[in-house]
């Protein structure tokens, strides 16, 4: 458990909170209304939706988000860290989360993963030279990311991986 600090203006654009601002900038005032800013509830379903998209096995899971602090607050019993892990860097890497408060419990506790914030330059060879002295194990840190990653090359500077042991 935890409390655990990403980029908030980088990550994944799930969801728009600056709709409104971008209709009112591009159309005229009287002629088109501002599209309304999703509640805190539709976010917290956007992202719940996001974590079960990794596969996790976590019981009991509920997701909040205050959009005055851009925190998201995780709760629930997970099968294993990774499980924990994975939920906590879905939600993370998104555009507008700032903090994420893990609450999860885990099952079989286990050593916690090393995590790893992409720079300007980095690819997966990189990190895993840097990380692990092999530059060839970059599979490791693709695997230990998927479905969050697509292809090995698709990483961009400020997110966050997760470097299993």
């Amino acid at each position: 458990m935890g409390i655990f600090s990403f980029a908030k203006d980088i990550g994944d654009k799930i969801f728009n909170r600056d709709k409104k601002e971008a209709a009112t900038e591009q159309a005229p005032v009287a002629t088109q209304a501002a599209p309304a800013e999703p509640t805190a509830q539709e976010i917290a379903n956007l992202l719940l939706a996001r974590i079960q998209a990794q596969n996790v096995n976590i019981a009991g899971l509920k997701v909040n988000y205050n959009g005055d602090t851009d925190t998201v607050t995780l709760e629930g019993t997970a099968k294993t860290q990774e499980d924990r892990e994975r939920a906590r860097l879905a939600v993370g890497n998104v555009q507008h989360v700032e903090t994420v408060v893990d609450n999860i419990e885990v099952e079989a506790p286990a050593e916690e993963s090393r995590f790893y914030t992409v720079k300007s330059g980095d690819n997966l060879s990189k990190i895993a030279k840097e990380m692990y002295g092999n530059a060839n194990d970059y599979m490791k840190i693709f695997d230990a990311n998927k479905p969050m990653l697509s292809h090995p090359d698709k990483i961009y500077v400020g997110q966050v991986l997760r470097i299993p042991a």
